[in-house]
């Protein structure tokens, strides 16, 4: 009897993946429930949602070491070295988010031409880019993947409070970095 259970779960889940891919375009793919797997399993919606956080995280990781191998002028090690905090957390982040994923039965994708055609991050520019272009276009780049988190998080929270709760901590590290990075450029106010 649970052979056949199984079997009718897998024959369910496949047409309501074949169905729900043809709905939603842009949706990370589902996994069949497996074995003693009965948990919460993310929607299309959902599963695009994190899609979406997921990609600017990995862009942001990547476009940091491009600014962290090019930063150039004052201040260069700080820079240097504040990049490096910003790409590891970024990576931290963007692994945090697809695990979750796997365990709501969303198949992330990391891919690079995935992340090239999903990202709401700017390009960043090639060659030697001063600290002070540095700071700013960092900063706009990390406000950027706040926006889409910001974006797409009542969705999320409708479904998963749980998930929000993971882009909550995400949100509120990375808007530390984004006064810090900033700050560089910064002159007081009279």
């Amino acid at each position: 009897m649970a052979a056949k259970s199984t079997a009718t779960q897998k024959s369910k889940n496949a047409g309501t993946k074949t169905k729900d891919s043809a709905k939603t375009k842009d949706a990370a793919e589902t996994t069949p429930l497996e074995n003693a797997e009965k948990g919460f399993q993310a929607s299309p919606e959902l599963g695009r949602d994190l899609q979406a956080v997921l990609v600017d995280l990995i862009e942001l990781s990547v476009q940091g070491k491009q600014a962290h191998w090019n930063v150039v002028g004052r201040n260069f090690r700080d820079t240097h070295l504040q990049l490096d905090e910003i790409i590891e957390a970024a990576r931290g982040f963007g692994d945090t988010v697809a695990e979750r994923m796997r365990a709501l039965h969303a198949a992330p994708d990391g891919r690079s031409a995935t992340v090239a055609k999903a990202t709401t991050l700017p390009e960043f520019p090639m060659g030697e880019v001063s600290t002070t272009e540095t700071i700013d276009l960092i900063t706009v780049r990390l406000e950027a993947t706040v926006a889409t988190m910001r974006r797409v998080h009542d969705q999320v929270d409708d479904e998963d409070p749980t998930s929000a709760d993971i882009l909550h901590a995400i949100i509120e590290k990375l808007e530390q970095f984004a006064w810090m990075v900033s700050a560089e450029n910064r002159t007081p106010a009279s």
